[in-house]
């Protein structure tokens, strides 16, 4: 392959990784194999990333990228706060369905990610962006609206997003299409019910 600049090589290499990863999962992911995914010599990723790590923190990055991306295409423009909410959860829901390979992915790499300290940081900041967006949309949805919240946006989008994890992580392991839509409409049912304090908080142990 020709002679390709590093700042051009890097979104190439960025996309060979996701599309064998998708595939063939993250513990197959060696700079060899993204490499040759590619077509180029490994030296190429090591010169370009420096080590596996570097790769995967981009990887990531790459992926949360497209994730609060399509967060923020779902959010609909002048919406009331309900339908903005279910409209969020149905949008990032087909997500779901249509690309199980990336959210797979995804997931696989926070695994890998909680067992590598160089990746830490990676994972926090995709954490953090990810709520912090979602919260940002729950609270412009409240304000726009004129909707007091009775929790916290960031609370609500914390709720939210381990909602849909776990809806997602089923989805992967076990799918079942009618239990899936009462599922996701009972967790919508559930962030509305928190945001407009409807829903009855039950004393959790803390030991």
């Amino acid at each position: 392959m020709a002679h390709v600049p590093a700042a051009e090589r890097r979104p190439q290499l960025i996309k060979a990784a996701i599309d064998y990863m998708a595939r063939e999962g993250v513990a197959a992911g060696s700079t060899r194999a993204i490499a040759a995914e590619l077509g180029v010599a490994q030296a190429t990723v090591h010169y370009t990333f420096g080590t596996k790590e570097e790769l995967y923190r981009a990887v990531m990055e790459q992926l949360t990228q497209d994730l609060i991306a399509q967060v923020e295409r779902a959010a609909p423009v002048g919406a009331g706060f309900e339908e903005t909410v279910s409209t969020l959860a149905a949008a990032l829901w087909q997500t779901v369905r249509e690309q199980p390979a990336s959210h797979q992915l995804l997931s696989e790499l926070t695994l890998f990610a909680l067992r590598s300290p160089a990746l830490s940081e990676a994972l926090e900041s995709h954490s953090r962006s990810v709520t912090e967006v979602t919260a940002r949309l729950v609270a412009e949805a409240a304000e726009r609206t004129g909707r007091p919240l009775a929790h916290p946006a960031e609370t609500i989008a914390r709720f939210f997003l381990a909602g849909f994890d776990g809806l997602t992580m089923q989805r992967l392991s076990h799918p079942d299409e009618e239990a899936e839509r009462a599922c996701l409409q009972a967790f919508v049912s559930a962030v509305m019910a928190m945001a407009g304090g409807r829903l009855e908080m039950v004393s959790v142990p803390s030991n």
